[in-house]
């Protein structure tokens, strides 16, 4: 018997459990490949396996595709089931055959087609990249702090603990192969913050990049914004490859001649040069906040953005640095009734009036500017109740939402606490729509966590170019990503020893206790000094930028890592 056709609409998953009915005439089926707990878009043969069922026979049809690709007949049901729906032993019988065919590998195959868009070949991770060195004893100063493409993808800027941006260009198109793209080099280097003293509080300002935020790029120059603990400062990086010649009143070095000797006139003329990157302050906006900034956001009028710390945000226009406005102020009037500090901000990618912050409380906070000029009013709180078995005493610091990003769509906001991804629809308030275990397994380690200070670790987010797939990072080098559509996720591993160039990443395991299986990895072997804080995705493209300590790891799909 031959399967159906790829992309048949009338042969496509349906909840868990049971079937329902279908476009065809006589189908309807239910996915055991891929499990799905909501309706899987995956077309048929997409997913690691699928079973069909037909009302005519009451028969249990699967196939498993890369495995066997054959046909298997489940068991008859049992007298008085009937013949039409299947019933609850069927489909347990089926779901078993189907692993047993497997053999153990559908974690693995489900696992592979994480990050691929509905009814594409599965997307396979490879190292692209890697820059930094391999140094046993890592400088504190070298630790990367921050990752951000720009919006087109081509520019990739990273800060460390030193003060210090990174630029990396990619590589433009070769006329011999004008398909091939070729890796990040370095573009600029420049140090942008120093470290500083207040003299008034007696306190050290660290040089520490916290974000990089690149802005719309308007003519040949790239702007991006920096900014440490509380200084945000505006670069613009311009490119020079000719250089003027012929001056009247200067000499070669510059300097002035005598008007004397000037006895003829010349009209100067540009010259070809070797290529130079200039990097120079537009501006620089300072003492706008008493605390840390933890966040900034351009607006998508491309005209202001905001700066929150962890108390306050500020509105900025770009061209004027003496001022900013006070826009969100939770301060109590007595410092004794804090209960809960702003941990994340972000505008609206298309609504210039909306934005949103997240709080140490896990609640997040969308307002609107057009309701007042101080949004201390929100205009939606978006909270999920806690449930009062799970209550503990990290229950609050767990809670706690480290970073919070609105989807490229605008529709959604993805929000990131110590051990979950949630994601978020504008349009409901009471829960998240979906919730995502990054380690759960962690849950049993909060104390020991706790005294060696890792559960404060503040952990970042991304969406893909399509919002259909999200990552964080996780502990001994580990990222997650979890597929939106088919539910599947994925654990890899950023590491010099288990990534070589262009291989593909196997996926990993984490053990909680029992059997172990060979490439398994056991939770009391996990290396807390080694954790993925920081991630950027490509705003178009299935490339990853990963930040390991004080490496930059480069991951990307198989199928374009080939063609590059």
């Amino acid at each position: 018997m031959q399967p159906p056709p790829p992309g048949s609409a009338a042969l496509r998953c349906s909840p868990v459990p049971g079937p329902i009915p279908l476009p065809g005439p006589d189908s309807t089926h239910t996915c055991w490949g891929c499990f799905a707990a909501s309706p899987c878009p995956v077309p048929w043969g997409g997913c690691a396996g699928a079973t069909a069922f037909s009302r005519s026979s009451g028969r249990s049809l699967f196939w498993a595709p890369q495995v066997s690709l054959r046909w298997r007949q489940a068991p008859p049901a049992p007298p008085g089931e009937g013949g039409g729906a299947p019933s609850a032993w069927q489909r347990e019988q089926s779901k078993e055959q189907f692993r047993a065919s497997l053999g153990g590998r559908a974690t693995h195959m489900s696992q592979k087609q994480v990050g691929c868009p509905p009814g594409e070949d599965a997307v396979d991770w490879c190292l692209y990249q890697l820059n930094g060195t391999a140094q046993f004893e890592v400088s504190e100063a070298d630790i990367i702090s921050t990752v951000e493409f720009n919006h087109t993808g081509e520019l990739l800027a990273t800060g460390d603990k030193g003060g210090r941006v990174v630029i990396f260009q990619r590589e433009p198109e070769s006329k011999n192969e004008p398909y091939n793209q070729g890796e990040y080099n370095v573009y600029s280097t420049f140090q942008s913050h120093e470290p500083e003293f207040d003299y008034l509080k007696s306190l050290e300002i660290e040089e520490k990049i916290n974000k990089i935020k690149w802005l719309p790029q308007q003519n040949a120059a790239h702007s991006l914004l920096s900014t440490n603990d509380k200084t945000i400062k505006l670069w613009k990086v311009t490119e020079r490859d000719k250089r003027p010649e012929g001056y009247n009143l200067k000499d070669e070095e510059g300097k002035l001649k005598d008007l004397s000797t000037v006895t003829s006139l010349q009209v100067p003329v540009l010259k070809p040069m070797d290529l130079m990157v200039e990097v120079t302050p537009r501006r620089i906006f300072a003492n706008g906040h008493t605390y840390h900034v933890n966040s900034i956001s351009v607006n998508s009028d491309c005209e202001t953005y905001m700066s929150a710390d962890d108390l306050r945000i500020n509105l900025w226009h770009l061209a004027i640095t003496d001022r900013s406005f006070n826009i969100v102020d939770i301060k109590p009037a007595n410092m004794e009734d804090l209960t809960e500090v702003i941990t994340a901000s972000e505008f609206h990618p298309h609504h210039c009036n909306l934005f949103v912050y997240s709080s140490s409380k896990g609640s997040l906070r969308l307002c609107d500017m057009r309701a007042s000029a101080l949004c201390d009013k929100h205009s939606k709180l978006f909270e999920e109740p806690e449930d009062p078995s799970n209550r503990s005493f990290f229950s609050e610091i767990i809670s706690s939402v480290s970073d919070v990003k609105f989807s490229h769509s605008g529709r959604y906001m993805l929000t990131r606490d110590y051990l979950t991804v949630k994601v978020w629809d504008l349009n409901m308030e009471t829960k998240p729509i979906e919730t995502y275990q990054v380690h759960d397994y962690l849950r049993s380690k909060l104390c020991s966590l706790y005294e060696n200070d890792c559960i404060f670790d503040k952990f970042e987010c991304a969406w893909n170019g399509s919002d259909s797939v999200i990552m964080t990072g996780a502990y001994n080098n580990f990222f997650r990503m979890f597929d939106r559509n088919t539910k599947r996720d994925v654990t890899l591993e950023a590491s010099r020893e288990s990534s070589k160039p262009r291989a593909i990443l196997k996926p990993r395991r984490v053990c909680v206790g029992g059997k172990r299986r060979k490439d398994d990895i056991s939770v009391d072997s996990l290396d807390f000094t080694k954790k993925i804080l920081h991630t950027a995705w490509h705003p178009t493209e299935n490339i990853i930028a990963i930040a390991a300590t004080n490496n930059l790891y480069i991951f990307q799909d198989k199928v374009n890592s080939e063609m590059h």
